[in-house]
Parts: C-alpha cells; structure tokens; sequence
C-alpha cells in the first residue's frame, strides 16, 4: 500500500505569483511549479487542483524521510500561518525543480540537434540533386 501527502504553497515571485506542488509517494518527493500571474483566489486555486492536476508534469522523485507525528491542533494552526508567511519552496523542492529543469533543457537540446541534422541534410539532397539536374541535359 502506497501513502501519498501532497502540499502546495503559493508565493509571489516577482512579478508572478507562483504555485509549488510537492506530492511525497513511497518516501519520494515530486514537485511541479505553476505560474498563476495575478494573485489566485481561494475559490481559483481550488479549481485548479480540480481540473489541471491530471497534467501536471512533476519533476523525477527525489529520496526523501519524512516523520509521521500528531500535533496539538493550536500547534499545527500556528506552523500553518507560519508557512503562509513564509516565503519560497523547501530545499528538497528546488532540488527536484533543478532537476526537472535540467532534464527538459537536456530534451530541448537533443531535438534541436536532431532538427538541424535533418534540415542539413535535407539541403545536401536538395543541393545534389541541383547538380545531377546540371549535368543531365549535355
């Protein structure tokens, strides 16, 4: 049996307001990061989480402990406020951030490599095929 947690913190980063998702499965930590522009209502949020987190793409799962422990309810209502003042993502987040970064760059620039190779050599074609065209007629 799997336990899943998911958290999502909501901060501004100029000049967007920016949500961060971390879902923690098996002891391993996933983040994906949303870009809301103006500042998202509770209501928008919520309706987010609702019809878009099917497609949200998170970052390859980093290890992670985490401790189970029950709080007071007064105790866990302080930290909750704390968080919504606190500013930013957790280090463990950024990491998978990076990470998930670092990936799609490494992506961008495989089919870009690919994407030039091919339109090279679909001038070469074009450019013999020129020549043979020269030559035919004489």
């Amino acid at each position: 049996m799997s336990i899943r947690t998911g958290k999502l913190t909501v901060f501004f980063e100029e000049p967007f307001w920016v949500g961060i998702f971390e879902r923690v499965e098996n002891g391993k930590l996933s983040v994906s990061k949303v870009t809301f522009g103006t500042e998202p209502k509770d209501y928008e949020i919520w309706e987010f989480v609702l019809k878009e987190y099917d497609r949200l793409q998170f970052s390859p799962s980093v290890e992670v402990t985490e401790k189970e422990l029950t709080k007071n309810p007064k105790k866990l209502q302080r930290e909750i406020h704390k968080q919504m003042l606190d500013r930013g993502a957790g280090t463990k987040s950024q990491q998978a951030l990076k990470l998930q970064q670092e990936q799609r760059k490494q992506q961008r620039k495989s089919k870009s490599r690919e994407d030039k190779l091919a339109e090279e050599k679909k001038m070469f074609d074009l450019k013999q095929k020129k020549k043979k065209e020269k030559h035919r007629g004489h």
